[in-house]
């Protein structure tokens, strides 16, 4: 059975892909769904597994090919932490991210626009930050239980 968007997402998700000139395909279509329906920063090799569940014949080409798309669309974003997979992430407002060593999971950490302020202060005079690409990492702390 194919990935159903929402409504809002299928809008979005439309309008990103024919600003580019693109068609929205159902591979396209399910290589997103799965992305907004289990916010984790899955690998490639991850979305492959849950599209292979909705569309069984799809290649790993064929996803690798969406999720560039989708990157180019500007509808998910590369996350890049160390020398490990890079992993994809549907949140597009300014953010850093956490990985936990001990478990490898990713988290997000949302940024105020006072610190945003004082992160864009840092760019050298003359130059304006496009992107912001910050990420953490290390362990959680034992809980007190």
């Amino acid at each position: 059975m194919p990935y159903s968007l929402t409504s809002s997402s299928k809008d979005t998700f439309n309008s990103a892909l024919r600003e580019k000139g693109l068609r929205p395909t159902k591979q396209r279509a399910c290589v997103y769904g799965v992305i907004l329906g289990k916010r984790d920063h899955p690998t490639a090799d991850d979305i492959y597994d849950r599209v292979k569940r909705h569309l069984p014949g799809t290649s790993f080409a064929t996803v690798y090919n969406c999720l560039e798309t989708l990157v180019g669309c500007g509808l998910v974003r590369q996350v890049n932490m160390d020398r490990s997979p890079t992993r994809y992430c549907p949140n597009l407002t300014p953010h850093a991210h956490f990985r936990c060593t001990q478990s490898g999971k990713i988290y997000d950490v949302e940024i105020d626009n006072n610190t945003l302020s004082l992160i864009q202060a840092l760019v050298p005079e003359g130059f304006e930050a496009e992107n912001l690409d910050l990420s953490f990492s290390g362990t959680g702390k034992p809980s007190d239980n």
